[in-house]
C-alpha cells in the first residue's frame, strides 16, 4: 500500500491531528509507547500508510508538527499519545503568529518553512511509494491559514505529482476566537483553488448544530468539535488503512470526485450519529446508515444539499455488510432523488467498503459530497470579509506587517552595501 505524510499546523490543526493519531493508534493497536497491542493481524496488514517501523518493533507515525509558538506542541508532548512522535518532527518558532494571515504567509512563516520542508522531504524520501499528502489546520488563525498553505504551495512546487488532500476548518461566529477570521478564511481559500488538490471543509457551524441539536449535548466545546472532526477522518482514511471488499485511495477519490478542476471543495459526513438516549431505539442497518448520510443535518458543512446539485458523492462503508444491498440502496437514492443530482454525470456515486468496523460500532459510513451547495458556505465568508474590507478595518495590521518586512530587507540590504563598500575603501 502506499504511504502518505501526515502534516499538522497550528493551534487547531495540532489539536485535530492529535485525536486522529490517538483514534487510529487505538484502531491499529498501538499503545502510546508505540508498540503493537493488537489482537489481528489485519491491524497490522496496513500500518506502513501511515506508520514508520522503528527499532525494537516500536512504530513511529509519518507526522510532521508545527506551529510558530511552542504551547501547543509542549501540550500535545505532555499528553499519553505524545511520546509516540518523533521528537524531530516537533518544529515550533519563538513568536506567534497572532492571529494574522501574513505574519505565517511573508514573515515568521517564511523563516521556518525551509526547516520545516527539510524533515517532510527526509520522510518522503524514506517511503517506497509516496502517494501523497494530508494536512490537517484551520482557516481561522494565523498559522493554519498562513503558513499551511505557503506549506502547500512549496509541496505543490516540489511533489507536483502526488495529491495533497486538506482536512481544513472553516470559522464560524458561533466557534469564534477572533475578529479577523473572515479574512485569514479569504485569503486561504483562494490559495487552496490552486494549490489544493482535494480540500475536505469542516464548518464549525456545522459542527456545533451536531453537538447541539443531534447529539444533545448542552455545551459542546472544542473538544466535542475536534472528536468529530477526527472520527470523520478516520472513516475516510479507512480503506486506506484496512483491506476491503472494494477499496479505495486517494488517487481514486480524486479521480472519482473531482469533474473540473477548480471544484474540489467536499462537503464531509458522517454515520450513525445519534444522542446516547436514542441508540437503543435505532437499528444500525446499510439502509439507515444511508438515509443518515445524505440527511443535510449529518453534514459537517453548514450548507443545505436540497438547495443545490450533487456532482458527484462518495461512500466509505465500515462493517461485514452485503456488497448487494450497498449496490441497491446507492442506486434506490440516485433514483428516488434523481433531480439531486446531475444529469450528465451517470453513477456518479462512488462506494467503497472495508471490513473493518470502527471501535464501538458494528457498521458506520464516511460521506464525501461535491456538491453546488458549497457555494453558500463561500458567500457567507464573502459577506463577513465585505462587511469589513469595505471599512478598511485591520487593513494597518496586514500593511505594517508588509511594510515591516519591505524596511527589514531594505535596512539589511543597506547595511551589506555599506559594509562591502568599508572593506573596499580599506583595501584601497
Amino acid at each position: 500500500m502506499r504511504e502518505i505524510v501526515h502534516v499538522q499546523a497550528g493551534q487547531g490543526g495540532n489539536q485535530i491531528g492529535s485525536k486522529f493519531w490517538e483514534y487510529i493508534s487505538d484502531e491499529h493497536g498501538i499503545d502510546p509507547q508505540g508498540s503493537f497491542r493488537g489482537e489481528s493481524d489485519l491491524q497490522l496488514e496496513r500500518l506502513n500508510v501511515y506508520f514508520n517501523e522503528g527499532q525494537r518493533g516500536k512504530f513511529v507515525p509519518r507526522a510532521v508538527l508545527m506551529d510558530l509558538e511552542p504551547a501547543v506542541l509542549d501540550s500535545i508532548r505532555a499528553r499519553p499519545f505524545g511520546q509516540l512522535f518523533r521528537p524531530d518532527n516537533l518544529v515550533f518558532g519563538r513568536t506567534s503568529a497572532s492571529n494574522n494571515w501574513a505574519k505565517g504567509q511573508y514573515t515568521d512563516g517564511a523563516e521556518l518553512c525551509d526547516p520545516i520542508f527539510d524533515i517532510i522531504r527526509k520522510e518522503a524520501e524514506g517511503c517506497d511509494c509516496l502517494q501523497g499528502f494530508q494536512l490537517a489546520h484551520c482557516l481561522g488563525g494565523g498559522t493554519g491559514s498562513g503558513f499551511g498553505t505557503l506549506l502547500l504551495s512549496r509541496l505543490q512546487d516540489e511533489y507536483a505529482d502526488r495529491i495533497k488532500l486538506t482536512f481544513s476548518v472553516i470559522p464560524s461566529p458561533k466557534v469564534s476566537e477572533t475578529v479577523v477570521e473572515p479574512y485569514n478564511a479569504i485569503l486561504s481559500l483562494n490559495m487552496l483553488v490552486d494549490v489544493g488538490d482535494e480540500v475536505m471543509l469542516f464548518d464549525n457551524e456545522a459542527l456545533y448544530d451536531i453537538c447541539y441539536r443531534t447529539l444533545k449535548l448542552s455545551h459542546p466545546c472544542l473538544d466535542h468539535l475536534n472528536h468529530l472532526i477526527s472520527t470523520n477522518m478516520s472513516g475516510l482514511t479507512a480503506c486506506f488503512r484496512f483491506p476491503g471488499q472494494l477499496n479505495a485511495d486517494l488517487r481514486k477519490l480524486g479521480v472519482n470526485m473531482i469533474p473540473f478542476p477548480r471544484l474540489h471543495f467536499f462537503m464531509p459526513g458522517f454515520a450513525p450519529l445519534t444522542a446516547m438516549g436514542v441508540k437503543p431505539y435505532r437499528a444500525l442497518t446499510v439502509p439507515e446508515l444511508t438515509l443518515q448520510i445524505f440527511d443535510p443535518k449529518n453534514m459537517m458543512v453548514a450548507a443545505d444539499p436540497t438547495h443545490g446539485r450533487y456532482l458527484c458523492a462518495a461512500c466509505i462503508f465500515r462493517g461485514r455488510m452485503s456488497m448487494k444491498e450497498v449496490d441497491e440502496q446507492m442506486l434506490n437514492i440516485q433514483t428516488r432523488n434523481s433531480s439531486y443530482f446531475v444529469p450528465w454525470i451517470p453513477n456518479n456515486v462512488k462506494t467503497a467498503v472495508c471490513d473493518i468496523p470502527p471501535r464501538g460500532l458494528k457498521m458506520s459510513t464516511a460521506f464525501l459530497g461535491n456538491n453546488t451547495c458549497i457555494q453558500s458556505l463561500f458567500t457567507r465568508l464573502l459577506e463577513q470579509f465585505n462587511a469589513m474590507f469595505r471599512r478598511r478595518a485591520y487593513l494597518h495590521w496586514r500593511h505594517w506587517v508588509k511594510f515591516l518586512s519591505f524596511f527589514l530587507s531594505f535596512f539589511l540590504s543597506f547595511l551589506i552595501l555599506s559594509f562591502f563598500f568599508h572593506i573596499k575603501v580599506i583595501l584601497v
